[in-house]
C-alpha cells in the first residue's frame, strides 16, 4: 500500500513513529510496544535512521519485518547523511525487495559532535535533492518529506524555510509530515502559508505527548518547537519540587494532546480539499519514543481506537 493511495481515500490517516533499539533488551520493549500499537490498525509506521545512517541495517530488517510480522505498511527513513549516491541507492533497492515502498526523504542533522552538515562527496547537501533523484530512478516509490510549522532552526528566515519546503514538493514528494508541535495556531498558519505558496500536498502534523519535562524541554530546543504558556506554567508546577509525579506529569501531556488532536481533527480542512465541507487535517503522525502507553490513552480518549483482532 503507499501512503499517497491512502491519502486520496482515507482522511484522517493515523500513523506511528519509532526508532531502531540498540541491544536486545530495547528490541523486546520495542516490540511489545509494536504489538499494542498494532491493535490500534495504524494506516503506517514509519522507522527512523540514526544519526550518519548510523542505524541503516537496523531500519531495514525492522521494516521488513513490520511488514511481514504485523501486517501494517511500514515507511522507512532515508537521509543524506555519510552516504553516496550508490550506497542510498543499495538501501532503496533492498527495502524495495522487502516489498517497502514508502519512504521519508530527509537531509538528516549532522553527525554526532559535528555543529554543520557537509555533504558526502557523491552524495547530496538537500533532500530535495535526495527526493528528485529518488523520484526519476524508482517512480513507483511513494516519497514523503519533513517540516517544521515554527522555522527549520538553520533556516534563514521564515520565507527561506517555505521556499525549502515547495522545493521538496515540487522534487516530488508526495505528503509532508512536519516536527512535532503544541500550537495548533501555529500549524494552521503554516499549512496557511504553503497553500500561499503553491504548495497543495497532505500535511499530516506531528504529535508528540509530555511524558517526561527534561525530555520534551531538550526535544523543544533542538527543533525549535514552543511550548504554550498554559501547558508550560502546569509543567512549572509539576517541577517545583524537583521531582515532579510522572504519573501527574503523564496524565498532563496526554490531556493537552487530546485537546490538541480534538482541534485538529474538527478544525475546518487547511489542505487541497479545503472549501469542500471537509473537516481536519490529512493525518496526525505520532512521536512515540518506542512506548505505548501515551498513545493508546489518546486513541482511548479520543475514541479513535478500532475493535481488537
Amino acid at each position: 500500500m503507499l501512503i499517497r493511495d491512502r491519502l486520496a481515500h482515507k482522511r484522517p490517516v493515523y500513523s506511528f513513529e519509532f526508532f531502531p533499539s540498540k541491544d536486545e533488551a530495547g528490541e523486546r520493549a520495542l516490540w511489545r510496544s509494536l504489538a499494542h500499537l498494532s491493535r490500534l490498525r495504524p494506516d503506517f509506521i514509519s522507522v527512523t535512521y540514526g544519526a550518519g545512517g548510523s542505524t541503516r541495517a537496523r531500519t531495514i530488517e525492522l521494516v521488513g519485518r513490520i511488514k511481514r510480522e504485523l501486517d501494517i505498511e511500514p515507511m522507512a527513513h532515508l537521509t543524506c547523511v555519510g552516504s553516496t549516491r550508490d550506497e542510498l541507492a543499495e538501501v532503496i533497492d533492498g527495502l524495495s525487495e522487502q516489498g517497502v515502498q514508502n519512504i521519508l526523504a530527509l537531509r538528516g542533522d549532522p553527525p554526532r559532535g559535528e555543529k554543520t552538515f557537509e555533504p558526502t562527496p557523491g552524495g547530496f547537501r538537500y533532500a530535495s535533492e535526495l527526493i528528485a533523484w529518488m523520484r526519476e530512478r524508482w517512480p513507483q516509490l511513494c516519497i514523503g518529506a519533513a517540516c517544521y510549522p515554527e522555522v527549520h532552526p538553520e533556516a534563514s528566515s521564515p520565507e527561506d524555510d517555505l521556499a525549502n519546503v515547495k522545493r521538496k514538493v515540487e522534487a516530488g514528494a508526495d505528503f509532508l509530515i512536519t516536527q512535532l508541535f503544541f500550537d495548533n495556531a501555529t500549524f494552521f498558519e503554516f499549512c496557511d502559508k504553503l497553500r500561499g505558496v503553491g504548495v497543495n500536498v497532505p500535511v499530516l502534523a506531528g504529535i508528540m505527548p509530555v511524558t517526561n519535562i527534561k525530555q520534551i524541554q531538550r526535544f523543544t530546543k533542538m527543533c525549535g518547537a514552543t511550548i504554550p504558556q498554559v501547558l508550560h506554567d502546569r509543567l512549572d508546577e509539576l517541577g517545583a519540587e524537583g521531582r515532579p509525579d510522572p504519573h501527574e506529569v503523564f496524565w498532563t501531556g496526554v490531556s493537552y494532546a487530546a485537546h490538541q488532536c480534538r482541534e485538529l481533527l474538527v478544525h475546518p480542512n487547511p489542505g487541497p480539499f479545503a472549501g469542500r465541507g471537509e473537516l481536519g487535517v490529512a493525518g496526525l503522525h505520532f512521536y512515540t519514543l518506542n512506548r505505548s502507553p501515551a498513545t493508546r490513552a489518546l486513541f482511548e480518549m479520543l475514541h479513535l481506537s478500532a475493535p481488537m483482532r
